[in-house]
């Protein structure tokens, strides 16, 4: 009776937890390239009251199921659904999206890098290409100031036109990083990753070889949060609560009546 009450008191904080994350996905619904969250349970140790596989005689004949009770259950992670978000076309020079793996490099101020799939790139008072907190996209490309158009192919290749000039100015190469391990990655918050032991160094490749993905320019990657799959789930979690807060309830009412016997 009394194990009923943890039990269910860990059942209850389980599914706070999930709310917790399927609030944080619906908050995100519109992020560029953010990834939904999934919480993932498991069940706690076991009390072993009588013991599967002892000897039940001095025969030797075996218990063949034996007697355990749980202690309920915990989070064990929060990893993240890395499918493709939908493309969502914004006609932006320097709207980028990826199409496949990897993700964009950014250099953050203390020299470290970052990794983001969020393409919403723009250009700094001294023409390079920057993310919205103004840190500068690796590796590093600068547009001249007389460039009148920018285009990017879907290898990376960045080219400008310059007045006066019959061939379009090569600016350089955007290269990608994968990891073997994305869900390793460690959230940062701004839309931004970075490395952890978890998910490996990052391999650097030019975009559309092997198997990097391709970029699209004049695109943003969507989140790939489904508002109506969440909206099942919260149900799910609800009921779930409700079915513990019912369990303490009951122990509750079985401790008075057990408290009441003279």
């Amino acid at each position: 009776m009394f194990l009923s009450l943890d039990i269910a008191a860990s059942g209850l904080q389980a599914q706070q937890t999930s709310v917790d994350v399927i609030s944080q996905n619906l908050a995100n619904v519109s992020t560029t390239g953010y990834k939904r969250n999934i919480p993932e349970f498991r069940d706690l140790l076991y009390i072993d009251m009588r013991r599967v596989g002892a000897t039940s005689s001095d025969t030797g004949t075996i218990i063949p199921t034996g007697t355990q009770l749980g202690l309920g259950v915990q989070t064990a992670a929060i990893h993240h659904d890395l499918s493709q978000g939908i493309p969502a076309s914004t006609s932006g020079p320097l709207d980028l999206a990826i199409s496949g793996r990897g993700y964009f490099q950014i250099t953050m101020p203390d020299g470290s890098t970052a990794y983001t799939r969020d393409g919403t790139f723009q250009v700094s008072p001294t023409g390079e290409i920057v993310n919205a907190d103004g840190y500068p996209l690796t590796p590093n490309i600068t547009i001249p100031t007389d460039a009148t158009s920018v285009s990017i192919n879907t290898s990376g290749v960045v080219e400008a036109t310059i007045p006066n000039q019959v061939n379009p100015s090569n600016l350089g190469q955007i290269q990608l990083a994968t990891f073997i391990n994305p869900n390793g990655l460690q959230l940062m918050g701004n839309n931004l990753l970075s490395e952890t032991q978890a998910s490996g160094s990052p391999v650097i490749g030019t975009p559309g070889i092997d198997g990097v993905g391709n970029i699209e320019q004049g695109f943003l990657e969507s989140s790939n949060v489904n508002p109506v799959t969440e909206i099942t789930t919260l149900i799910t979690a609800q009921r779930a609560y409700e079915m513990n807060t019912k369990v303490l309830t009951a122990s509750d009412q079985m401790l008075q009546t057990l408290s009441q016997v003279q």
